[in-house]
């Protein structure tokens, strides 16, 4: 099982290529998973071209642990420089299973402004809420930067990081990979709708029906 999910991993890290959800070496994800009776997460390895990535580039942490920016793996790879915000996600939301961080070129784009994403379409529901958040600015890697995209998924799945990109996650990394796609998707959307003007935008509660609505949406 262990090596079927490291295997994993790398499959999904090279949809991100051929996807052109995040391309060349941009973007990461991670699933989590128990090792020895130990919580933790398998991530991608820093700075390793998918193409290239082996099973054992594949890196362990744990969420029990404080780690600082040595080594961590036994691999002698490091983990992404973004490892803090799976760990704390991990943390902090018992259903997310697996992550994925893009830099989808709509995504980013409208990260760039800094925009929440309105109700302007109901497939919005999909990330969990009325809207799309962009978590603050804040230096990749950094724990500032992961309690800002911490706050900007409070009650949702995926949201926008500011000037650098999207992150979503599911209860599998298939499902969360799907969802990364269903945020560039909108984006692309609303990066079409306001070369026409504002949108008009959804009320209240009609989004309230949509998000009740979309429960269950995505069986398989």
């Amino acid at each position: 099982m262990k090596e079927d999910l490291k295997q994993e991993v790398i499959d999904f890290s090279l949809k991100l290529n051929s996807t052109n959800l995040s391309p060349l070496r941009s973007g990461n994800l991670s699933v989590r998973v128990k090792i020895d009776g130990e919580d933790g997460f398998y991530i991608t390895p820093s700075g390793v071209m998918y193409q290239r990535m082996k099973l054992s580039d594949i890196v362990f942490m744990s969420l029990d642990t404080e780690y600082d920016n040595l080594k961590i793996a036994n691999s002698g790879l490091n983990p992404s420089s973004e490892w803090r915000f799976h760990q704390d996600i991990y943390r902090k939301k018992p259903e997310a299973k697996a992550i994925v961080h893009a830099h989808s070129p709509h995504a980013t784009a409208i990260s760039t402004h800094r925009k929440t994403i309105p109700p302007f379409h109901y497939m919005i529901a999909l990330m969990g809420g009325d809207d799309i958040k962009c978590a603050e600015y804040a230096t990749f890697g950094t724990k500032e930067l992961s309690k800002n995209i911490l706050i900007a998924l409070e009650n949702r799945k995926a949201c926008l990081m500011a000037n650098h990109g999207q992150i979503a996650f599911d209860e599998s990394l298939s499902k969360a990979f799907e969802l990364a796609q269903e945020v560039e998707n909108i984006c692309h959307q609303y990066f079409l709708a306001i070369k026409l003007g504002e949108p008009k935008n959804l009320n209240f509660a009609e989004m309230q029906k949509v998000l009740e609505k979309v429960k269950g949406y995505k069986r398989g």
